[in-house]
């Protein structure tokens, strides 16, 4: 599921072509990084091979139109000025789109799941130990002032994407909010050491077909009480700057990022009409 929507991800970044090129190749990077997990043999990478297909097809086809028509909405939701309902609007799409990605996926990679084998299943506990020490030095590197740098310099990178560059009063915002949210970097490699260890415990039990569906499209239940309150006051925070970032915006500004959602409207509509 977070490959499927680190792909969505990169797609909201690059240029039109780029992001054409990386869709077009997805199935190639599912496939590898999907049998690198998971120790595949000859047969069941051909069988990975149409499962994926199968996922893509469905993504393209259910997907990439509801994908468009979010985008198109939030162009004019920003066109006009960005409200706190709007903010929730677009979370609530965000996250309902994600959910359903993520029930799609687990419902065709679980019968191949379900007939690992123990040394396959020992091989997807050690990537994931290789991919935690990974998140480690990405994330967890540094004291607190430093991380919170970091967060500042990687949000003013993400909204200067959209926006252009931003004001001295902008990156103000941006350092505030920064300021005011907590950091969740530690929270969440918890909360991701959890979801591998519940991800092999399915699949040690064979019930993959029966369980996971509803386990990804659910993936926060089971999140530490603590974790899910930092996350909802720093999802808060983060809401204020953009409402604060979005009544500062130029009319140069506002146009660039209304135009950059038209834009990848349409490029979701010409993607769902490929075959």
């Amino acid at each position: 599921m977070k490959i499927c929507l680190a792909l969505v991800a990169a797609l909201l970044v690059g240029g039109c072509s780029t992001a054409r090129t990386l869709y077009d190749n997805a199935d190639v990077y599912l496939k590898w990084r999907i049998a690198g997990l998971l120790a595949l043999d000859e047969a069941e990478e051909t069988e990975l091979a149409g499962r994926v297909a199968d996922f893509m097809a469905w993504h393209r086809t259910r997907a990439l139109p509801q994908y468009a028509a979010i985008t198109d909405e939030a162009a004019r939701r920003l066109a006009r000025g960005l409200s706190q309902e709007d903010l929730v609007w677009g979370y609530d799409a965000a996250l309902a789109q994600g959910r359903q990605s993520a029930r799609a996926a687990a419902e065709r990679i679980a019968p191949l799941l379900d007939r690992l084998t123990p040394a396959q299943i020992a091989h997807l506990e050690r990537e994931f130990a290789d991919d935690n020490r990974k998140f480690a030095q990405k994330y967890l590197r540094g004291d607190e002032a430093e991380r919170r740098r970091r967060r500042v310099e990687r949000n003013v990178e993400r909204l200067e994407d959209w926006v252009g560059g931003l004001s001295e009063a902008q990156i103000e915002r941006v350092a505030l909010y920064s300021r005011r949210a907590p950091l969740l970097e530690e929270m969440r490699s918890r909360d991701r050491q959890r979801l591998q260890a519940e991800l092999v415990a399915i699949v040690r039990a064979r019930e993959s077909r029966r369980r996971l569906p509803e386990a990804a499209a659910h993936w926060e239940r089971g999140r530490e009480a603590a974790y899910a309150l930092a996350y909802e006051a720093s999802r808060r925070e983060y809401s204020a700057m953009l409402l604060d970032i979005d009544r500062s915006l130029s009319p140069e500004q506002r146009a660039r990022a209304v135009q950059a959602l038209q834009r990848w409207a349409e490029n979701f509509r010409v993607l769902a009409r490929r075959q």
